[in-house]
């Protein structure tokens, strides 16, 4: 069994010889390189390399064009800064100040310059191993987006003074996802990831109006496609997860600190969620011994459509022992 018929059947909860390996790498990939991190990041070949290389060194059952939370917010035009071995910096906000907004300008995933590059890494794994792996694209949730445009702190603020402005922004944000996870699944994607960390830190009364909505149209878009969707909030989610149920995503991810077990038990049925051990205590941190048991657990408690990974990125510095310590556990696990 392959890892594309692995997932396509772990999807509607047929028997595996194995649970799926979902794992996110960024960093950690970038790494086995052994090139500088900048290359990782500006360098769609460096990218490829890097996931194919962890995919074949661990069963991982994803190839993933994932790297930053900045390629649309660069080709927005947003000054992005890319240290020789360090991660991207972001360090003034492109939307300074509310009439920013008048003179923003969408970008073209075709031509924009960091987000073609996700495209021909698409490209470039659809001819590697197309048919065979899930290739999964990405693109910021339009909180997310409008967050990395206007700066964090920024926009928590705004949607208390300024809602009706969060909304426009939002609606640009939106329509710029949309052209971007489309021209991904034209490129090759399978499934189109959607980061929208930011939602963690409102309350359900604002995820509802200022995230749910988009994330739902957006993978709708998807769906259209012929795509799957996998929504990734990082964080505490244990008070919407019922709602990001609503927003159409065929995978869920849900980091360590959320109740994977009761998630399960309530909507388990309806999508496949993804994790959920803690990524530095477990993975990071912990010992072979202890990434096995957590590894189990997790599939134990997330039901015979759940799918195993850390509850967010691998981090760089992982031992290697602990992620063949997950490879093996899911190895002796059949469903």
């Amino acid at each position: 069994m392959n890892a594309y018929e692995r997932m396509t059947r772990r999807l509607k909860g047929e028997p595996v010889d194995r649970p799926p390996n979902f794992d996110i790498f960024m960093t950690f990939a970038a790494r086995r390189t052994g090139r500088p991190l900048k290359e990782y990041y500006v360098d769609h070949r460096v990218l490829v390399e890097a996931n194919l290389r962890v995919i074949e060194d661990f069963d991982i059952d994803i190839a993933q064009a994932i790297s930053d939370p900045y390629r649309e917010c660069h080709d927005f035009g947003a000054e992005i800064d890319f240290p020789d071995d360090d991660m991207p910096l972001n360090w003034i906000p492109l939307l300074a100040d509310l009439d920013d907004i008048k003179q923003l300008r969408r970008p073209d995933p075709y031509t924009g310059k960091r987000m073609s590059d996700r495209l021909e890494a698409i490209r470039l794994f659809r001819e590697q191993v197309g048919g065979e792996i899930p290739i999964m694209g990405w693109v910021e949730g339009a909180l997310a987006e409008a967050a990395d445009l206007r700066n964090i702190n920024n926009i928590m603020l705004d949607l208390i003074e300024h809602p009706a402005w969060v909304e426009e922004l939002l609606e640009i944000c939106t329509e710029v996802e949309i052209a971007f996870a489309r021209a991904q699944v034209e490129a090759g994607a399978d499934i189109i990831g959607l980061g929208d960390a930011v939602a963690s830190l409102i309350s359900p009364k604002m995820y509802r109006r200022f995230a749910l909505p988009y994330e739902q149209r957006i993978f709708a878009a998807v769906h259209e496609m012929g795509a799957l969707c996998r929504l990734h909030i990082c964080g505490n989610t244990n008070r919407i997860v019922d709602d990001m149920v609503q927003s159409g995503a065929d995978i869920i991810d849900l980091d360590y600190m959320v109740d994977m077990a009761a998630a399960a038990a309530r909507v388990g049925d309806r999508v496949s969620f993804c994790g959920n051990f803690d990524p530095v205590a477990v993975m990071l941190q912990g010992t072979p011994e202890e990434v096995a048991a957590a590894t189990s657990h997790c599939m134990a408690i997330g039901g015979p459509r759940s799918f195993s990974a850390a509850g967010c990125e691998i981090p760089m510095h992982t031992p290697p022992a602990n992620l063949h310590a997950q490879t093996r556990a899911l190895a002796g696990l059949t469903a």
